[in-house]
């Protein structure tokens, strides 16, 4: 997701703003500290126009 905001020149409390979360949650979700639930996925897909597979991978 990292990558994705970089491309579109966002910071995380830009992201964080577009998906109404707080930097923190944005910065958990970069460096995998945590998931985001299945409602925040769609929510990044639809901004990002791509697939929730394309951004998450599943855990092994």
């Amino acid at each position: 997701m990292r990558e994705l905001r970089s491309e579109h020149g966002w910071s995380q409390a830009d992201l964080a703003e577009r998906l109404d979360v707080s930097r923190q949650t944005v910065n958990a979700i970069e460096t995998g500290k945590y998931d985001p639930s299945l409602p925040l996925a769609f929510k990044i897909a639809r901004l990002f126009g791509l697939s929730i597979e394309s951004i998450f991978e599943p855990a092994p």
